[in-house]
């Protein structure tokens, strides 16, 4: 029997199935991408009432998310095509269907924010954070002044 040349094969093998099996267990680069993101479009749901308000659509562009409702969900003795009368600047007296309400968010970690979120009714703007469930079903949007601790959350649901 040759020895050195069985150990030679045997040192070969391990290494070849090492290397494959490091392979195999090491997750891709791009495993992020695997989980669930904002992208996509939304039933956005009152807190109050718990009914539906609008359905919203998030894209992305570059880096960055933004979202507009593409449609209103109004009672019959509300106005269909509201406008957003305490809204400042650009948006005053705006229609608030196709508004950008949600811009500037980016991803960080299992997370999306950084960017800003506009309430229509009152023509606040506040800091937002975006985090989808495990599941891509729901998603918690927290707006919120300064730090996360001085907000509110909402639970949209994908369509």
């Amino acid at each position: 029997m040759n020895y050195p040349r069985m150990l030679w094969r045997s040192a070969l093998l391990l290494a070849t199935l090492t290397t494959s099996l490091s392979a195999v267990a090491a997750p891709s680069p791009d495993s992020t991408t695997s989980q669930p993101t904002p992208v996509g479009t939304w039933r956005m749901v009152d807190d109050k009432t718990k009914l539906p308000k609008a359905i919203v659509e998030i894209t992305q562009h570059g880096d960055t998310l933004e979202g507009r409702p593409i449609k209103l969900i109004r009672r019959p003795d509300q106005n269909p095509n509201p406008l957003c009368k305490k809204c400042d600047g650009e948006r005053a007296n705006q229609p608030v269907k196709g508004m950008t309400l949600l811009w500037g968010v980016k991803r960080d970690g299992d997370e999306w924010n950084g960017g800003h979120i506009l309430d229509p009714g009152s023509g606040s703007v506040y800091r937002v954070k975006l985090i989808p469930s495990k599941d891509g079903k729901t998603m918690e949007v927290r707006g919120y002044l300064g730090i996360s601790l001085f907000g509110r959350t909402q639970v949209w649901y994908r369509r």
